[in-house]
């Protein structure tokens, strides 16, 4: 290192330049932090230098220099000279390694300003490095973003610069991590939602606008300036002057706002009924409008949510950005793979039927996303989802059977005939009837070679399962799954009320019998309605009550519960009683549904949006969401109120949009803990909600979804 100093002829500073940095880089001995960053010193002063040749040697050493731990703080050193080299030199191979060596010196703590030089220069660079330079740019914002708001403006701001230069990889790795991090999806949302607004703008932004949008535009739907019309409005702006490719995006779009926001479902229509014909010369288009024309029209709201569901998440992979840098320029990118932080593991790559899919690539290698269109004729799914509307019901009387014969209806308006046929009995009837009587032979006929054995008729439901009607009775055991106290059946003979209290997997019910009538009620009695099918989930011990319930008095009785595992639905209580000489008989559901058992969790926004991200993997299934309208007007206060009811903790300022609710709870059963999140998104203009649940067990996200969609 002595002969820094000396170096005087152009052959001896090459040499300095190109050999030492990888003896350095290579070498072992202790001071070799010393030695580069006096090395880095020199090759500084050899940016200014007056030979072109030498510059871009200097340049090419910092370089390596750069990609060694031990010299790379001594190489950061000369960044602002760097930055001048990339905008000053006069010749573009030294401004591009000037690119090169900023691309490597990069780190977290110098992250934003190099992307920032970068992007600024990126408006006047040369054509011949205009690509490379988008994919350094978008490797490193993806690299070292530590908030991704950021990175989405980095992306965006790209389009916008350089957007003829912003390859397929790009704009799908943009779309995969928005929809890899709930807590970006708003912002993304938004961020893209003004950038379309602008007179001039690049196709690409229009797929990524396209894309997002439909995705995620209900998160933005709240504000009037970005209502869902507009939303749409503004993407179909742009629609004409789009490629068929990306005018096929914008229809999945359309469609999934057919679903997000129902009051655009007919200005959306006129746009697929438009296309559907000969007005659109492309064959894609007409086939994919036609479609989503039937689709919106002939599906039901729960049919069309499942088939238009939001994107799952997408595995963790390494960045293919970095693989498209790589074959461009071998041997010269370093081997750091970026793979995406905090990626659920294992999750299919495949999306949902009907999801929004941006233009399928030439090769299955840069499907980034997952996102190839199957062929046009592999309709399977579609049907299978709506078999029931072309005359396939599912019946839940008389089994399906090959040779059935079964048409109830056709007995309306006749006497006589085969009422029920199948390959192994027919039965025929024969009615006559007489003002308010009637007689019918029924005519059991076996078709086998076989005795049917304990052959027997019954009348189904001879007495209801559910409360006796009466004039003025009350009873709806929904409104408990909210609230734990109150009336929990009334008629004119009896008043029932209940008092709950619930402790991780342990609960003790109050019930109150109350005699409304001037007669004592004899031969009181409650049992549980069905006790084995509650043998290995709930354990419930009933205390006796006395016989005799005397007119006027009330009397307690108390339930105590245990939960040893997950259940679907409640147990329900049979109360018989004699008033007056007849026989009366009460089915009556025990608030004692799931959530019950729930101990509330507080969480920050980081371990709930982690958690979120677990649990919602595709081939795993954990989760389950539901779109419905709203059964009263939206009160976001009662909303509240019945979401803390339901027994998990309402978290303030976790979601991106702080119209969602967000909720966290621990279910607690004997044999485990069953870790549950829930999101409630409500969409004002609509008035309408969209209910997400995430647990640990897929049949529990499926109960308490259930449980909680009929509160709203």
């Amino acid at each position: 290192m002595q002969c820094i100093a000396n170096i005087g002829s152009k052959e001896m500073a090459e040499a300095f330049g190109h050999d030492i940095p990888k003896l350095l880089v290579s070498g072992d001995t202790m001071d070799v932090v010393k030695q580069s960053a006096a090395l880095c010193n020199q090759l500084g002063q050899f940016l200014s230098n007056r030979e072109t040749n030498l510059r871009y040697l200097a340049l090419e050493s910092m370089c390596s220099l750069a990609n060694s731990e031990l010299s790379h703080e001594a190489v950061k050193k000369h960044q602002e000279v760097v930055i001048l080299s990339m905008k000053m030199e006069k010749d573009v191979s030294v401004r591009q390694q000037a690119v090169d060596l900023l691309y490597a010196m990069c780190d977290k703590s110098n992250a934003e300003d190099i992307v920032q030089e970068m992007l600024n220069y990126l408006e006047t660079a040369d054509y011949s490095i205009r690509e490379e330079m988008v994919l350094k740019v978008a490797i490193l914002a993806e690299k070292y973003a530590t908030d991704f708001t950021w990175y989405v403006d980095v992306i965006l701001n790209l389009i916008r610069i350089a957007g003829d230069y912003v390859s397929e990889e790009v704009w799908y790795r943009v779309i995969q991590i928005v929809i890899n991090r709930d807590e970006v999806q708003g912002y993304a949302a938004k961020t893209v939602f003004e950038a379309l607004q602008a007179p001039a703008c690049h196709e690409n932004m229009v797929k990524v606008g396209g894309y997002i949008l439909g995705e995620f535009g209900n998160l933005i739907a709240g504000d009037s300036r970005s209502a869902p019309l507009v939303q749409f409005q503004l993407l179909h702006s742009k629609y004409h002057l789009c490629s068929p490719m990306t005018r096929a995006l914008l229809l999945s779009t359309y469609v999934k706002f057919v679903n997000l926001f129902p009051e655009v479902k007919s200005t959306v229509q006129d746009v697929f009924m438009q296309h559907s014909n000969l007005r659109s010369a492309d064959a894609e288009l007409q086939q994919r409008a036609s479609e989503y024309l039937k689709l919106s029209q002939i599906v039901s709201t729960d049919v069309l949510a499942t088939v238009l569901e939001e994107m799952p998440a997408f595995p963790e992979r390494e960045s293919s950005i970095l693989a498209v840098l790589k074959k461009k320029k071998p041997g010269r990118v370093p081997e750091n793979e970026i793979r995406e932080s905090k990626s659920p593991a294992n999750l299919s790559q495949s999306p949902a039927p009907g999801t929004t899919q941006p233009p399928v690539p030439a090769t299955a290698a840069a499907d980034l996303l997952g996102l190839a269109t199957p062929p046009s004729n592999n309709t399977g799914v579609l049907v299978d989802v709506l078999g029931d509307l072309y005359g396939n019901p599912v019946s839940t009387s008389p089994q399906p059977a090959a040779s059935q014969s079964y048409n109830p209806k056709k007995f309306i308006c006749k006497n006589n005939g085969v009422l029920f046929e199948n390959e192994l009995i027919q039965i025929g009837v024969k009615c006559e009837f007489r003002q308010n009587l009637g007689r019918l032979g029924l005519f059991y006929g076996n078709k086998t070679q076989f005795p049917l054995s304990t052959f027997s008729v019954v009348l189904r439901n001879p007495v209801s399962t559910s409360p006796q009607p009466a004039a003025s009775q009350s009873y709806n055991p929904k409104k408990f799954i909210c609230k734990n106290n109150g009336v929990l059946f009334e008629n004119e003979l009896i008043q029932i009320g209940v008092k709950c209290e619930f402790r991780q997997n342990l609960g003790r019910l109050g019930l109150f019998y109350g005699n409304k009538t001037q007669f004592p009620l004899s031969t009181f009695s409650v049992v549980l309605a069905n006790p084995v099918e509650w043998l290995n989930t709930l354990n419930l011990q009933i205390k006796p009550i006395e016989p005799i319930l005397d007119a006027g008095a009330q009397i307690q009785q108390l339930v105590n519960a245990e939960c040893i595992e997950d259940y679907k639905d409640s147990p329900s209580l049979i109360i018989s009683f004699i008033y007056n000489g007849v026989a009366q008989k009460i089915t009556m559901k025990l608030p004692l549904t799931l959530n019950k058992f729930f101990e509330p969790t507080e969480m920050n926004a980081d371990s709930f949006f982690a958690r979120w991200k677990n649990l919602g993997a595709t081939n795993n299934p954990q989760k389950c969401q539901k779109i419905f309208k709203a059964a009263v007007p939206m009160d976001f206060s009662a909303v509240r109120t019945k979401l803390i009811g339901f027994g998990m903790a309402l978290m303030d300022n976790i979601d991106p949009n702080p119209e969602n609710f967000v909720c966290a709870g621990i279910i607690h059963t004997r044999s485990q803990q069953i870790g549950c999140l829930l999101r409630l998104e409500p969409n004002k203009q609509a008035q309408m909600y969209r209910l997400t649940v995430r647990s640990s067990k897929e049949d529990v996200s499926t109960e308490i979804c259930e449980l909680l969609a009929n509160q709203f």
